[in-house]
């Protein structure tokens, strides 16, 4: 018996010992590797080429996820081809429930949902790299392209038929009556009645990015962004109509570098 537990507590012991030199190994090869990088970048070459990203934003009037591409120029310059999905909401929105029936809540006044749907392309500069030890990176970027905004009609349940209906003339008044409503739509109605609006967009950023000297992106970015389209987006029946929708962001990064 007490060979057995000798015998045990030389195997734990031993292999506490092997990985204990195994970690330290690893640690050792990923400065190395670190300070090989940040030696590289200081003589001008590229130490990832390649990137691709995904990302969700809050917006100061929505939300949106994104995709992105990257492709290095140089150690401090590089594209970033992205598409972005989002909702603007105007802030006078409010949901209400009918107290007399358990329906889905609905936003009174509310003329349709709007999808801003973006492809653009942005000019990243390096402003700075922090030490290696942390190896967090801050970049400048900058750039635009064309956007589609998707205006989605809003229905609501009128009380009386459980039909819906969408703001038009001849439904006016029954859709600006919050006691003919029973609830509003969910999320498959009113897809057959998008219109597309057209626009250009721009947008300016700062990225701090965590993950400077690994494969793993992991940023965080901060940014404004101004939209401009063809005609004015009618989201609340008593709000101002706007063309240009001015917004500031904070959006969460993670990708792979290669």
């Amino acid at each position: 018996m007490r060979k057995i537990l000798l015998l045990a507590v030389t195997f734990i012991s031993t292999f506490s010992a092997i990985s204990q030199k195994t970690k330290k190994e690893r640690q050792e090869e990923n400065r190395n590797k670190v300070n090989a990088m940040v030696k590289q970048e200081e003589e001008g070459v590229i130490s990832y080429r390649k990137s691709f990203s995904v990302g969700g934003k809050l917006i100061n009037d929505g939300y949106g996820i994104f995709l992105e591409m990257g492709r290095a120029k140089s150690v401090s310059k590089g594209l970033l081809f992205q598409l972005e999905i989002s909702e603007r909401k105007s802030s006078k929105e409010e949901k209400q429930s009918n107290l007399y029936n358990l329906s889905t809540p609905f936003v009174f006044g509310k003329q349709n949902f709007f999808y801003p749907i973006k492809l653009g392309v942005q000019q990243e500069t390096l402003i700075g790299n922090k030490s290696n030890k942390n190896g967090v990176s801050i970049t400048a970027n900058y750039g635009g392209g064309v956007t589609v905004g998707l205006l989605r009609p809003y229905y609501v349940q009128l009380e009386s038929n459980s039909q819906y209906i969408k703001y038009e003339s001849s439904d006016s008044s029954v859709f600006l009556d919050p006691s003919a409503i029973s609830g509003g739509p969910g999320f498959s109605k009113g897809w057959s009645d998008v219109t597309i609006k057209p626009g250009l967009y721009a947008k300016t950023a700062l990225r701090f990015d965590y993950g400077a000297y690994n494969e793993m992106v992991s940023a965080i970015e901060v940014g404004l962004s101004g939209e401009f389209y063809g005609s004015k987006i009618p989201i609340m029946v008593h709000e101002p109509q706007k063309q240009f929708f001015f917004s500031g962001y904070v959006a969460i990064i993670f990708g792979k570098r290669k």
